[in-house]
């Protein structure tokens, strides 16, 4: 078991933190080399003071023609961890548009009669699969759990300034595969992650069911995400003293290894597919 150290990145509305990455632009060394390899996840926790550019992925495919081989596409899902009262985002754009009307809304600096906006609160949870429009508002702190991929198109920035991907943003617009935005149903299980939910007041076993203890495939290590904790400790071995944990903590757990929570919890067990 690994305790990982978060990777901060300042942005012009608010930061990241990289909590789980062993990704080039900003990777846990310990995490690579307790893995041995690239982890197919990115996990992050996003502060937004102010409202983020509007974003589209492209998928694996479109990131390989796009961007050349090596290169892996982008799903990505959201858990609210706090939100200010009227907080929002924009999740998807509306149909029936051509890419020529969207383009040029884009320069005029006028999408936003094109976008469509859900309000959030603490709890909720989104799925964004590949080719979804968003933007995540102001006033919003998010679990961000993600394929491990940094290549973002902005397709349009509110007139601030900063270049936009307009050609490539728009070839890679879909919109099939969103859900409805509610409160995290406890499981979610998708093509590249699976997501559960745990609450123990007393004690907690988590076992990372490998089939192989020393398998050499990154995708066996699972991570455990502290969602709130109170007078809460962590061991992975009986014959040590535990230690203390706190809320938005994230541990990486190996192929078979046990891991044992006492005390308040509610965790986030993240998987990679």
């Amino acid at each position: 078991m690994i305790k990982l150290e978060p990777i901060k990145s300042e942005k012009i509305w608010g930061y990241e933190l990289w909590i789980a990455s062993t990704h080039p632009n900003g990777c846990q060394k310990e995490f690579l080399e307790a893995v041995g390899g690239d982890y197919p996840l990115l996990v992050k926790i996003i502060q937004a003071n102010d409202t983020l550019s509007i974003q589209v992925h492209p998928d694996d495919e479109q990131a390989v023609k796009l961007e050349g081989e090596g290169n892996r596409g982008k799903t990505e899902c959201w858990y609210v961890l706090d939100a200010e009262p009227d907080a929002k985002i924009v999740y998807g754009i509306k149909s029936g548009y051509t890419d020529e009307v969207l383009a040029k809304a884009i320069e005029d600096n006028t999408l936003e009669q094109y976008l469509e906006y859900v309000k959030l609160q603490k709890g909720d949870f989104v799925f964004i699969p590949a080719g979804t429009v968003h933007a995540i508002g102001g006033g919003l702190r998010l679990l961000e759990v993600q394929q491990s991929c940094d290549l973002t198109y902005r397709l349009y920035d509110w007139g601030r300034g900063r270049e936009v991907h307009i050609q490539k943003g728009l070839a890679v617009i879909k919109r099939e595969g969103m859900i409805p935005v509610a409160p995290f149903p406890g499981n979610f299980d998708c093509e590249y992650f699976n997501l559960k939910t745990i609450e123990s007041d007393k004690e907690l076993v988590v076992e990372n069911k490998a089939i192989d203890s020393g398998s050499k495939n990154p995708c066996d290590w699972q991570l455990i995400y502290i969602i709130s904790a109170e007078n809460a400790f962590i061991s992975s071995d009986p014959s040590v003293e535990k230690t203390g944990v706190a809320s938005e903590e994230i541990y990486a757990v190996a192929p078979g290894e046990k891991i044992t929570l006492t005390g308040k919890v509610q965790i986030m067990q993240i998987k990679a597919k």
